[in-house]
């Protein structure tokens, strides 16, 4: 497979070319050779005709968004990974001093809870991580399923995935054998899916006992961009993945996530970012039942940062609260689970709810925030990286670091199985996240696409 962003340079010389060169007549070539990149062949477009109460999206414009999803991701998952499980708090069997504050950012890392420092060739200094152009992103559990699934949803020509679906790409794209870059309630219904039981079993709590641990909250969060503004149907379609692995609030603090990633293609553009932000945390509220637990943590984390204290105040609140005194009916200290369930779906919403809040919708403060604020912190700097990069697109992202990056993937660090020796750029999983929600546009919407446009027709009721 020819490397993508070779391709764009081409095309684009080619356009520059054409438009100096162009006789009369010609723009239509020009514009058909632009488009092309837009074109999945292999789907058939229907003819569609609009109406009045559509929401219309650029195809362009959300494809230069889906490139800033994955750059952010990335971002902000390298960065977290530096601090990941260095701060849980003194419960248990595991205890690890104070909780890191804003003055530690840029002084060196403290170890994790395995006695380890940062991973791999990362500098030993808490600080944002990037890749240069001619370096490549390393795919991690916060990034690889959720290529893995828009791999599949492609692949089958489909928009919801089955059980079999889903269990035949984890068997065929995750490693058996260690390492293979799963833990907790992922690696427990790997083990199911070798067994042959299928997924939404996998998360049954007679058959997984982690069923209330992180994982689905850093797998799913694509499907929510692959509905813009349809969180209903979002949900829908990621469904049986996030019950791949979990049930109860963390299947609900999931669907939080994913309403937020949806929403994002209907939030006013004319607010604040900040505003954009209450107002998306706000909406996807409305999808964590009053009496859970996860609904609870985030009115409590709201009110803290409401009433004006620090971040640092609000989630050593949190601490006490929820792992101390374990109020709201979040019992995991008493369960004396492995680090006190610091890898627990609960606690780490909480935790995320504090980097969202008090960062505000700026990307750098956000994802200082999620580093600093203990747990498995790579997960939420990874989901907010994800959503504020789709918020403010490549161009964005480059705006606020004032630098170019790497637009190359490697999936092969830690799953299998995939073409071109694993080796992808943000380009084409950017393109292939349009071509998927073509498919849901059409087929699950009865919406349209214009090809000449460049646009989504997306039947929206506000």
């Amino acid at each position: 497979m020819k490397h993508i962003k070779s391709s764009i340079i081409l095309i684009v010389v080619f356009l520059i070319q054409s438009a100096i060169y162009a006789q009369p007549g010609q723009t239509s070539a020009i514009k058909e050779i632009q488009n092309s990149f837009f074109v999945d062949t292999s789907f058939n477009y229907q003819t569609y005709t609009p109406k009045e109460t559509d929401k219309i999206i650029s195809r362009s414009n959300y494809y230069e968004k889906l490139y800033g999803f994955w750059l952010g991701q990335c971002i902000a998952n390298w960065t977290g990974l530096k601090t990941e499980m260095d701060k849980i708090g003194n419960i248990g069997e595991i205890k690890t001093g104070k909780f890191y504050t804003r003055d530690d950012w840029g002084k060196p890392d403290q170890p994790n809870i395995w006695g380890e420092n940062v991973p791999e060739d990362l500098t030993q200094t808490i600080d944002f991580v990037f890749k240069g152009e001619n370096e490549i992103w390393g795919a991690d559990d916060d990034t690889d399923i959720e290529y893995m699934y828009q791999f599949l949803l492609y692949k089958n020509k489909t928009s919801i995935l089955s059980g079999p679906q889903i269990r035949d790409g984890w068997l065929k794209h995750i490693k058996k054998e260690e390492e293979n870059y799963l833990w907790v309630s992922n690696q427990t219904a790997f083990d199911l899916m070798n067994s042959g039981i299928l997924p939404p079993e996998t998360s049954n709590p007679v058959n997984n006992p982690n069923y209330e641990m992180i994982d689905a909250q850093l797998t799913t969060e694509i499907f929510g961009l692959f509905a813009p503004a349809i969180p209903k149907l979002a949900r829908k379609m990621a469904y049986l993945p996030i019950r791949t692995t979990a049930r109860n609030n963390a299947a609900w603090i999931s669907e939080f996530y994913v309403t937020m990633h949806s929403l994002a293609s209907a939030v006013d553009e004319s607010l604040p970012q900040k505003d954009k932000i209450i107002w998306l945390a706000e909406q996807a509220r409305k999808v964590l039942p009053d009496t859970s637990y996860s609904a609870k943590m985030y009115d409590f984390v709201k009110k803290k940062y409401e009433s004006g204290i620090t971040w640092e105040e609000a989630r050593d609140s949190i601490y006490v609260r929820y792992q101390v005194n374990q109020i709201d009916g979040y019992e995991i200290t008493s369960r004396n689970l492995h680090c006190n369930g610091c890898f627990a779906a609960g606690i780490n919403f909480a935790a995320s709810l504090v980097s969202l809040f008090y960062g505000e919708g700026d990307f750098k403060q956000t994802i200082k925030i999620g580093t600093l604020a203990g747990w498995d912190s790579d997960n939420p700097t990874s989901t907010w990286g994800g959503l504020l990069g789709f918020m403010i697109g490549k161009e964005g992202i480059e705006k606020t670091f004032d630098r170019k990056f790497s637009n190359r993937f490697n999936i092969h660090r830690t799953r299998i199985g995939f073409p071109n020796n694993g080796i992808d750029t943000f380009e084409n999983m950017a393109r292939i996240g349009v071509f998927i929600i073509d498919r849901v546009i059409q087929d699950k919407l009865n919406g349209g696409i214009d090809l000449e446009k460049n646009i989504w027709f997306v039947p929206y009721n506000k």
